[in-house]
């Protein structure tokens, strides 16, 4: 059973903040679309390369998120990404922010993307890329 996850990390920097210096909430978006790329990456896929050699990109169609605690101003943060649904034209993950030092978890996220073609229609996901996703979908979360 596969339990795959890839880990980005990121420091907050004082534009990632609000006047009090708590991170601006969309920010969280922005840091785990970061992680949401280097899983990609870390499997050889290249989100430009996709585009160009496939035709196809990846939209976000859904983003369901619980914020806990803040995180502030130079903090060190975690992006755990995880795959957790791969199914024709659409795939899903299961994100969450930790802050190094403490270990604590101070967001959590489950995003879904929509695979669609350079008109923005819905297209299956190429077999090839498909087959990469798959062998690193996480079965433990699903």
């Amino acid at each position: 059973m596969s339990t795959y996850q890839e880990t980005f990390p990121v420091r907050v920097y004082y534009e990632d903040t609000d006047h009090g210096g708590v991170v601006y909430y969309a920010n969280y978006l922005k840091f785990m679309e970061r992680g949401r790329t280097e899983f990609l990456r870390t499997l050889g896929l290249e989100l430009d390369i996709i585009d160009t050699d496939f035709g196809v990109q990846f939209a976000v169609t859904e983003a369901h998120v619980r914020y806990r605690m803040p995180a502030r101003f130079n903090d060190l943060l975690d992006i755990g990404t995880s795959l957790i649904e791969l199914a024709g034209a659409r795939l899903a993950f299961s994100q969450q922010v930790c802050h190094r030092e403490s270990g604590k978890v101070l967001c959590t996220a489950t995003i879904r993307l929509a695979c669609i073609n350079r008109d923005g229609r819905p297209s299956r996901i190429p077999a090839t890329l498909f087959q990469t996703l798959q062998n690193h979908l996480n079965k433990e979360l699903i």
